[in-house]
């Protein structure tokens, strides 16, 4: 499934054309999910106002043609609730929930009952980003209390990968939905365990990769799957990790050279300049992308 990334133009506002393409693009492309996420959406340049614009231009531009996942900011358990609520109302079909724990503040608990309360109004997608600084133990805790007192929670989408992501896909699989958060590599780590799916890169812009890799998962060619793995997704995404402005910098610049989305980011962010952006360019022709 894709992962929404919000653009922008050079003075910083929102691209919206950019945002319509890049949706347009993805739909096309074959994702069955548009996902707005906390992370890859940049919800750290958004005001809430903004969250709520984007919101609604994915599902316009979707029109149906598949799921919508609005996400939250890290709101108080109201807020959360207000904007699912909202999310309901425009035609999302599902809203990822990542709760506040700024100084471990939480509990297993007090984050089951904020999902509880989000869960009444649209169904709901936890994200295991909330238990990066918690440790394993915290975080499947928190889900096996999830599981037994929340029937509104119908997928998760995971950030820590490796024993956690295979831990909680053999804890969860039979009642929701898995998600790997990003790379092939995630996917087919915690596949065997129940994993059933995973945010796309390279449906975004080069879809023919992403769909040889599921057409080798769905045929259960995993020598197949390893090896697009190996010649695709481990030298692109070691090469744009080690951009200037890091990984996020070096994904808006690919869009660029797609033609999907101009390559700026809001300030204080780092975009591109225009030597970088002719390596970027001269990798993935080297490697068969562009």
């Amino acid at each position: 499934m894709a992962s929404i990334r919000t653009p922008f133009n050079k003075d910083g506002r929102i691209d919206f054309e950019g945002l319509r393409n890049y949706v347009e693009f993805s739909i096309t492309a074959g994702s069955k999910t548009m996902l707005i996420t906390h992370g890859d959406s940049l919800f750290s340049l958004l005001s809430d106002d903004e969250i709520g614009e984007i919101t609604r231009v994915v599902v316009e531009q979707t029109a149906g043609r598949a799921m919508v996942c609005a996400a939250t900011n890290t709101w108080n358990t109201d807020k959360a609730v207000d904007f699912a609520k909202h999310s309901r109302e425009i035609g999302a079909d599902i809203l990822m929930v990542l709760p506040p724990d700024w100084g471990h503040s939480c509990t297993p608990g007090s984050i089951v009952e904020h999902y509880a309360a989000v869960a009444v109004h649209i169904p709901v997608m936890a994200v295991t980003n909330i238990f990066i600084q918690r440790g394993i133990n915290f975080g499947l805790e928190t889900l096996r209390i999830a599981l037994e007192k929340v029937d509104g929670i119908v997928a998760v989408k995971d950030d820590m990968c490796n024993d956690f992501a295979r831990k909680m896909s053999l804890l969860v699989y039979d009642k929701w939905a898995v998600i790997a958060g990003g790379q092939k590599q995630h996917h087919l780590n915690a596949y065997p365990y129940g994993c059933d799916g995973y945010l796309s890169t390279f449906i975004t812009f080069k879809p023919d990769i992403a769909n040889a890799y599921w057409l080798a998962i769905r045929s259960n060619d995993l020598v197949k799957a390893r090896n697009i793995i190996r010649d695709y997704d481990f030298p692109y995404f070691n090469f744009v990790a080690a951009l200037q402005g890091g990984f996020d910098a070096g994904m808006h610049g690919v869009y660029e050279l797609f033609g999907i989305a101009k390559r700026w980011r809001r300030k204080p962010y780092y975009s591109l300049n225009d030597e970088e952006m002719e390596r970027l360019a001269d990798f993935m022709r080297k490697k068969g992308i562009l």
